[in-house]
């Protein structure tokens, strides 16, 4: 957990401000048209009372490894266990909750990926950790595989400094992206992405430079994580029950997705962040990725 001061705006905000514009203006959000709210690039819209924002990250990294069998799928680790949106919100709740109670006039108001925030840039300055190359922030205690949150406070709290970056040289994570999404340093494409298009892309098919690239995954893809060293050295195990696997999620079928119904996905995905995926949508991807010219598995 960390605290930055909201106040006037920093070089540092002006700058991730300036960095969104361009991000926007070259279609890299592609269908997420919510990334253009323009709330999202001043956080004083989003609560104009507010002075503080405590920025709380929660690790999710449980010790299992993926699958390499051709006939079984890949899913990102945080759609594993848990939705998290419901474990950090029952966390931060408590919290807001105990702040209320420190003055009858304190206001906050929380948020777990649920609102025009940018967490990774706010997290870096309440000093978590930093804004990889990859787009996914680092923390020196577990690497990037953590949720973030935050609760806006009308308190004036003492805020922590904000964190420097620790990537260096190392290009790891751009080298490793199989369809070149990552297309500079903090620059993603969803365009391009894995991810994007295995949970955000509601088209009946995948675009072929997606498709033929996918090496098993469906849901998710955590290869620009899975190949840093930050990860690689710091990464532990979850203290959260949670966000250990459901039953089927580690290494799922690819013929049984494929064929995936109403019935079964609401059996094999109970209050899971993994429910953005349609059932149609998981018969796309596990044919897709069946159907894959790439034989080169990551």
């Amino acid at each position: 957990m960390g605290i930055a001061a909201i106040a006037d705006p920093t070089p540092a905000e002006q700058a991730s401000r300036v960095a969104l514009q361009g991000w926007l203006a070259q279609g890299y959000q592609a269908d997420m048209a919510w990334m253009a709210h323009p709330k999202r690039q001043d956080i004083r819209q989003v609560m104009p009372e507010a002075r503080s924002l405590i920025a709380v990250a929660l690790n999710y990294y449980t010790n299992h490894a993926q699958s390499d069998h051709p006939d079984q799928g890949k899913i990102a680790r945080y759609g594993w266990g848990r939705d998290y949106h419901r474990v950090m919100t029952t966390k931060l709740k408590a919290l807001s909750q105990w702040l209320q109670d420190q003055g009858a006039d304190i206001q906050t108001r929380l948020y777990v990926d649920t609102g025009p925030v940018q967490d990774k840039f706010w997290a870096q300055q309440a000093g978590l950790g930093w804004v990889a190359k990859n787009g996914n922030l680092i923390t020196r205690s577990h690497g990037s595989w953590v949720f973030l949150g935050e609760v806006l406070t009308t308190v004036e709290l003492t805020a922590d400094l904000p964190h420097a970056a620790h990537c260096g040289t190392c290009t790891r994570c751009l080298e490793a992206c199989p369809t070149g999404a990552i297309v500079s340093p903090q620059v993603v494409d969803a365009n391009r992405c894995i991810a994007y298009h295995t949970i955000e892309n509601r088209a009946e098919q995948l675009p072929e430079a997606i498709a033929s690239h996918l090496n098993g995954w469906v849901a998710g893809c955590d290869i620009c994580q899975d190949v840093c060293p930050w990860n690689q050295r710091f990464a532990q195990p979850t203290d959260v029950e949670d966000f250990q696997p459901y039953p089927g999620n580690v290494a799922p079928a690819l013929s049984e997705l494929a064929t995936l119904t109403e019935a079964e996905w609401n059996q094999r995905f109970p209050a899971s962040a993994l429910r953005r995926i349609k059932p149609e949508m998981w018969r796309r991807n596990a044919k897709a990725a069946i159907g894959s010219k790439d034989d080169t598995r990551i």
